[in-house]
């Protein structure tokens, strides 16, 4: 998905032709180690065209000595070219391919990893979001879940029935609906009370949305955090709904979708159970509730990646892709309320609309050609 909003932030609008150019993307395939990096030859990379109209592959080559690959192609102006290799089942991507034909881009680096069955898995951020009950009664919890992998190896599931991680639900919940995450949503399955994934999860963050609800007789419920403890955030629309755990405190008032919630953070360790008291106050419609959802999505996925880019990185570890993904956040944030709408806003609130939407993508490229290895 963030793959997707990459494309869709940095592509300029489409015009009914496109120039082509013939562009250069040329680089290593790596491997990081406890020293370094080293060299991985052999590994097939794919050249990936991400446009308006198609994406897909193109082209695809085997790194040869000294993990180099390299790729000669007509660059459509129209659209994004990325790099990807797949080493131990997994695909990693490279930043964006620069097509300017005067700096060609020949230190690309596409960043694998070995895998491990035992490697840990931690928390970096738990988003809890439950309104007032809907027309049934029932209460829809969204659980946004962010894992962080600061090691140098992809954790893996030991076996094919096995997860690669796992954690608690409340025993009150019932169903599971998974939104838009980081893995497939055919990878991860409730069992009993307990939810599982069964993709692998590469260095870095990976982003878990997770929709569960809670039947309408329950006025009390307990979330378990499990193995993981992290930042915690549990936000609750009903008047007189509280949240309780020990290093839980309430924060302040967030108002998501025009709808105000009362918002408890804080540290919580591992094994830390969260207590919420819900006192049954009016019914939210359903046609309401999608709105709620989504909204929620993006107010929580960029107070997520706030949380991301203050947070230090590990000696070796990988570098949180934080910073960039709050851009992305944003972007999401501004097209949601004005994309497809000029007709429905004033001249000047548009304007505004598209020089804050310029003003992000500029320091989106900013950051990203920033983050490109020294040549």
């Amino acid at each position: 998905m963030r793959l997707v909003l990459l494309a869709i932030v940095l592509l300029p609008a489409v015009p009914p032709y496109h120039l082509s150019a013939q562009a250069t993307a040329a680089g290593r395939v790596i491997r990081p180690d406890a020293a370094d990096s080293t060299p991985v030859p052999g590994v097939r990379v794919l050249l990936h065209r991400v446009g308006a109209e198609a994406q897909g592959p193109v082209d695809s080559t085997l790194s040869v000595a000294g993990g180099r690959f390299r790729f000669r192609f007509a660059a459509d102006s129209g659209a994004l070219y990325l790099l990807s290799a797949r080493y131990g089942g997994l695909e990693y991507f490279s930043p964006p391919v620069r097509l300017d034909p005067a700096k060609t881009d020949t230190a690309i680096r596409v960043v694998v990893h070995d895998t491990s069955s035992t490697t840990p898995v931690g928390l970096s951020a738990r988003h809890l979001v439950i309104p007032r009950p809907g027309e049934d009664g029932t209460r829809e919890v969204l659980d946004l879940i962010v894992l962080l992998n600061d090691s140098r190896l992809a954790r893996v599931a030991p076996d094919t029935l096995g997860a690669s991680w796992s954690a608690p639900l409340p025993a009150a919940s019932e169903g599971l609906d998974v939104g838009e995450s980081d893995v497939s949503p055919d990878a991860i399955e409730r069992r009993g009370d307990s939810v599982f994934l069964a993709a692998p999860i590469a260095p870095g963050e990976k982003q878990i949305s997770l929709q569960y609800h809670l039947p309408g007789d329950r006025t009390e419920a307990e979330f378990p955090l499990g193995r993981e403890g992290g930042t915690v955030n549990v936000l609750l629309e009903e008047p007189g709904a509280t949240a309780r755990a020990k290093g839980l405190a309430l924060a302040d008032t967030q108002v998501i979708g025009g709808r105000s919630f009362r918002r408890w953070t804080g540290e919580l360790p591992a094994g830390a159970v969260i207590r919420v008291r819900l006192p049954g106050a009016a019914r939210t419609p359903l046609d309401l509730l999608g709105a709620l959802v989504a909204a929620a999505v993006v107010a929580l996925a960029a107070a997520t990646w706030r949380i991301l880019a203050r947070r230090p990185v590990s000696a070796g570890g990988p570098a949180a892709p934080g910073y960039p993904g709050r851009l992305l956040d944003q972007v999401a944030a501004l097209d949601a309320r004005y994309l497809g709408h000029e007709t429905e806003v004033e001249s000047a609130e548009w304007s505004r609309y598209q020089g804050d939407r310029a003003r992000l993508k500029a320091e989106l490229e900013a950051m990203l050609a920033a983050r490109r290895p020294a040549r």
